[in-house]
């Protein structure tokens, strides 16, 4: 699987949200339907039963109602993704990362242990707030063991917890600081660890109790000065790293740090290809949704490796796994905004398939029902279905973009714009109304209206670049009948 994703901590956002961000990708050769739902605590079974790997987990009692992007089509189990539960906890799960033959063969991979599938549903229902994410996959990693290498992303209103697993049980996170932000691609990216504070008063570290113990047992800690780089450790630096992972790090901590660092030319401190760039930064500005979504829609605009562009070196046009890529299932942007009442203080932003080629829209999470223009996705192709026209847009535009890329920017910034402007129509509704039930009915209705004009937009803009493409048809002529 392939994601990327990105941590913003409330000083580095310009409201002071906690946001975190990813964009869900199939792999190779496939597309995955999705849809945005709801799942209340009467749906969550006494025993979870994995589909891919068949382990079977008892769930504990008070679970809470949360949103959750799962797959559409039935068949390969839940992949609920992403969502924020009734206690405003945020979760994204999962980032797949990279490890090494000396981790994986110390703790191999657990065939029938939990993997992305699952952590989302085993995990958000029960948690009320970021670090207890962490704390319970940590202990579900340690009683059932993961099938592959993942990064998960927790947050609440005041943290972000960032967790990465090592081999099959094993595993460590860190506590996003407030003023920075977080690039992750499909690749271990933590590049410190302070094993003394996991181990000890876990501040802005936690580890598995034996994660010490295990490092010197195999040898994993290389480094010269006696400082553990986890990367080094656990991590891998292989050359498809630097085709599929590292570049799109670069493209990211370029984009919000132009200045601090020379990205480019000769004498760059950090190229498409580096491995030593940094897991976080504090940005040169503060970061917005907008801001969030234009780096997960990159597709090296600006630079040589621009599949699109006309110009570029030789074989570099396209060279670099691109972040906005054909095979994005959706984007979801969690926000937990500290200056909006508890009830209506988080937003989830969404966009469904090739983020290069798409628009995002924001909707209220404490919801017990979802748009249907967004949750009615199924496997078959409707332009009643948001993931599906999205598909259709993007598949066009691609095909003509010279001529559909000015579309796709005024539908982008079209929809952005006016689903600000209903959010901050109905957040003033919101303050202003005094009943709970009512509150909870405008919620609704607001989302309602989101969709609509969603709806309205896209299909205009399907309309253009569908007539675009058409024109560029290989059996046009340009007479027209006598």
């Amino acid at each position: 699987m392939a994601c990327t994703t990105i941590l913003v901590g409330k000083n580095a956002s310009y409201d002071g949200s906690t946001m975190i961000a990813r964009n869900d990708d199939s792999g190779s050769g496939h597309f995955t339907a999705k849809k945005f739902t709801v799942v209340h605590p009467e749906e969550l079974p006494a025993t979870y039963k994995s589909v891919i790997s068949h382990v079977e987990i008892p769930m504990p009692a008070g679970a809470m109602r949360f949103t959750a992007m799962p797959n559409a089509v039935e068949g390969k189990g839940i992949w609920a993704a992403a969502g924020i539960n009734a206690a405003n906890v945020g979760m994204t799960a999962t980032e797949t990362i990279t490890s090494n033959p000396r981790v994986l063969g110390a703790d191999p991979l657990v065939e029938g242990g939990i993997g992305e599938e699952d952590i989302v549903y085993l995990v958000l229902p029960y948690i009320h707030n970021a670090r207890e994410g962490v704390q319970r996959l940590g202990s579900l990693l340690e009683t059932y063991g993961t099938y592959e290498m993942n990064g998960i992303a927790f947050q609440d209103v005041d943290e972000i917890w960032w967790l990465e697993t090592i081999g099959g049980h094993h595993w460590m996170a860190r506590r996003v600081p407030d003023d920075v932000y977080v690039v992750m691609p499909n690749q271990l990216g933590m590049d410190e660890l302070d094993l003394d504070d996991a181990l000890g008063a876990q501040k802005e570290f936690l580890c598995s109790a034996d994660l010490r113990e295990f490092i010197a047992k195999n040898h994993l800690d290389l480094s010269q000065d006696g400082v553990l780089n986890p990367r080094d450790a656990f991590g891998s630096h292989d050359d498809s790293d630097h085709v599929y992972n590292t570049p799109r790090a670069w493209y990211m901590l370029r984009y919000f740090n132009p200045h601090t660092m020379n990205w480019d030319g000769p004498d760059a401190d950090f190229t498409p290809r580096s491995d030593d760039l940094p897991w976080c930064l504090v940005p040169e500005k503060k970061i917005t949704p907008e801001d969030v979504k234009y780096v997960l829609s990159s597709h090296y605009q600006g630079t040589p490796y621009d599949p699109y562009a006309s110009y570029g070196e030789r074989g570099m046009r396209g060279a670099y796994r691109s972040i906005g890529i054909n095979r994005n299932d959706f984007v979801a942007l969690l926000q937990l905004r500290p200056d909006m009442p508890e009830e209506s203080r988080a937003i989830e932003w969404i966009a469904y398939a090739s983020n290069a080629l798409n628009t995002m829209v924001p909707f209220y999470a404490n919801i017990d029902t979802t748009p249907a223009y967004l949750a009615n996705t199924t496997g078959e192709v409707s332009t009643d279905s948001f993931y599906w026209v999205s598909r259709m847009i993007a598949a066009m535009a691609d095909a003509s973009f010279a001529k559909s890329q000015f579309h796709l920017e005024r539908y982008e910034l079209a929809v952005l714009a006016e689903s600000r402007a209903i959010l901050n129509d109905y957040d003033a509704k919101l303050a202003a109304e005094p009943d709970a039930a009512a509150r909870a009915a405008l919620r609704v209705q607001a989302n309602d209206a989101l969709a609509a004009n969603l709806k309205r937009h896209a299909a205009d803009t399907l309309d253009k670049v569908l007539f675009e493409l058409s024109s560029q048809m290989k059996n046009a002529f340009s007479r027209s009948d006598a």
